[in-house]
């Protein structure tokens, strides 16, 4: 999914990233990826979860890390909503996202035990909208430690 013509400008790139926004909001994954380009590039630069045999980072490509996080968030918080608060977008496809991620706890999300709770967190996402209007890039900051204290998970080293 593209939204039509091949122009780029700042109210395009805009429309692109509220659309994505959209079908995250209504959990619609696929139609997240359709909104990328097939070598779109993702990072959600604070995550990483530790496994027993390896540890999972939260870099990669849209169509496989992307994908799979998204899943498995939607599974861990059925409630997942987000609260769009600004997008600053250029002639260029740079994109600048003020976004609030909140949800409830459902079932463990990597490390940290569901115990039900509640968290709303700030982001800042930074995505690149290619002449096509198709997302190449999205990089994701956030308050790590912040989530995992508004779940109730306080880990001592």
């Amino acid at each position: 999914m593209t939204l039509a013509g091949s122009e780029r400008t700042s109210t395009r790139t805009a429309q692109v990233t509220t659309a994505f926004f959209d079908a995250y909001r209504r959990q619609d994954v696929e139609g997240m990826v359709e909104l990328c380009a097939d070598n779109a590039t993702f990072e959600y630069i604070p995550f990483e979860m530790w496994g027993r045999q390896r540890v999972m980072r939260g870099a990669g490509k849209v169509g496989a890390i992307g994908k799979a996080m998204w899943i498995g968030q939607l599974e861990a918080f059925p409630d997942l909503t987000n609260t769009v608060r600004s997008i600053t977008a250029d002639e260029d496809g740079n994109v600048a996202a003020q976004v609030v991620l909140a949800g409830t706890q459902a079932s463990a999300w990597g490390t940290i035990a569901s115990r039900g709770q509640t968290f709303s967190e700030p982001n800042l996402f930074l995505l690149e909208v290619n002449d096509e209007g198709q997302i190449t890039s999205i990089t994701a900051y956030w308050d790590c430690a912040s989530v995992a204290r508004q779940l109730g998970h306080f880990e001592v080293d």
